[in-house]
């Protein structure tokens, strides 16, 4: 009899996590001993149709748009609103509101958008089936519905986030992680930061690695498509959401150094989100309207991968980058912020340097002026490799375990 296994994460658009969960279904479609169901906990985004065709979604209602596009915010409104309306959960959650509200406060970091996600997972529909194991593949959102909400044999959950950063706490999460079975990191750095907030899970705790597809992505990288201005200076690729966390401004104020010290380069950024006008404002102050350009989301990102010059991805806090995966996958001379050091060998297949705009403009210019250089760091970047069959090992192991 074919295992039962559930997937819910918070929104199926187009980011990082999403595009892992993708691959990891698909290989695991490709075996006949699970029967795979998935739950979006928003009911939205653009990527559902991406699904093998072994994978039932169980959403009663689902809207095959992106939570940055018009409709998709309205549809994102609509389902906050439902939320806050079902199970009394307004007056229900005002003591957790207030409480976890006063700590951000206290603390300042002030993150509305992480206290909004106990409120969802609370309001959203519940499922009458039985699983062997649910997987929580998101933090937020995706764990408490998980942890309190969904009948199971065994939980998992994995954690893409330096948890210590991104704004969660045990208090916002109600302790969830004592309730899985099994708590799946991305990376070493991942696990560590994690361990930090919660030190008792380390027994069932264990990393487990996105899982990319890296004949697909070369394939992809030889279809049409990529940069089309023409442009003969050294060009610059940047791959990630248009938010905070991503730290566009270093990149911006590091633009602005390499024009002022004459290098011709322009910068490409892929991807969309919500702080676009606050950084198309910026690149206008800067100076940089053609040095700096913000291209949007884009369906195949992989041909830009293939024509850059440089891959560039400085962050605050990172857990462990697809962008910069693919980029070495590609063969790209990378250049990272320190909160991605894990990625990267230092001076072996690319540089790691902190987020300032003088060490990483440093950096740029070394590499854009020796193409022997950005070879060899392509030529190491390709060598590293991607493991799954030991990492799967850890769901097989939960699904025999009868403890």
């Amino acid at each position: 009899m074919r295992k039962k296994i559930l997937f819910v994460i918070n929104t199926l658009s187009r980011a990082g996590a999403e595009m892992a969960l993708l691959e990891l279904l698909r290989k695991l479609d490709k075996e006949d001993t699970y029967e795979l169901s998935l739950f979006v906990l928003m009911g939205q985004g653009e990527m559902i149709d991406q699904l093998p065709p072994g994978v039932r979604v169980v959403n009663e209602r689902y809207i095959r748009t992106s939570v940055l596009e018009e409709e998709g915010k309205k549809q994102m409104y609509h389902t906050i609103r439902h939320a806050a309306a079902a199970h009394g959960n307004v007056l229900r959650l005002s003591g957790y509101m207030g409480h976890a509200l006063g700590h951000m406060i206290k603390t300042k970091r002030i993150q509305p958008d992480k206290l909004l996600w106990r409120m969802i997972s609370d309001g959203a529909g519940r499922l009458n089936e039985t699983y062997d194991l649910a997987v929580a593949y998101l933090e937020g959102g995706s764990a408490y519905y998980v942890a309190d909400h969904v009948k199971a044999k065994k939980k998992a959950a994995f954690i893409h986030i330096d948890y210590t950063q991104a704004g969660y706490t045990r208090q916002l999460d109600r302790d969830c992680y004592t309730k899985f079975d099994a708590v799946f990191p991305i990376g070493e750095s991942v696990e560590k930061k994690f361990l930090e907030v919660y030190p008792e899970c380390r027994p069932y705790t264990h990393i487990f690695h996105n899982v990319i597809n890296q004949e697909t992505i070369r394939r992809k990288a030889r279809n049409s498509g990529g940069f089309s201005d023409e442009y003969d200076g050294i060009r610059i690729l940047t791959v990630g959401r248009l938010t905070p966390q991503k730290s566009y401004p270093v990149a911006i104020a590091t633009m602005k150094q390499l024009k002022k010290s004459g290098l011709k380069a322009r910068w490409y950024v892929l991807g969309e989100g919500p702080e676009r006008s606050r950084l198309e404002k910026q690149i206008a102050e800067a100076g940089l309207t053609e040095e700096f350009l913000l291209l949007g989301a884009v369906g195949n990102p992989y041909p830009y991968f293939a024509q850059t010059d440089l891959y560039v991805h400085a962050t605050g806090f990172e857990g462990k980058s697809i962008a910069i995966q693919e980029a070495q996958i590609l063969g790209c001379a990378i250049v990272v912020s320190d909160s991605n050091e894990e990625q990267i060998t230092d001076g072996v297949d690319g540089f790691v340097r902190p987020l300032k705009p003088d060490a990483l403009a440093e950096a740029i210019r070394q590499l854009a002026n020796q193409p022997d250089l950005r070879k060899a760091f392509g030529q190491a970047a390709m060598q590293r490799t991607v493991t799954y069959e030991e990492d799967k090992k850890l769901l097989d192991n939960l699904l025999t375990d009868n403890k």
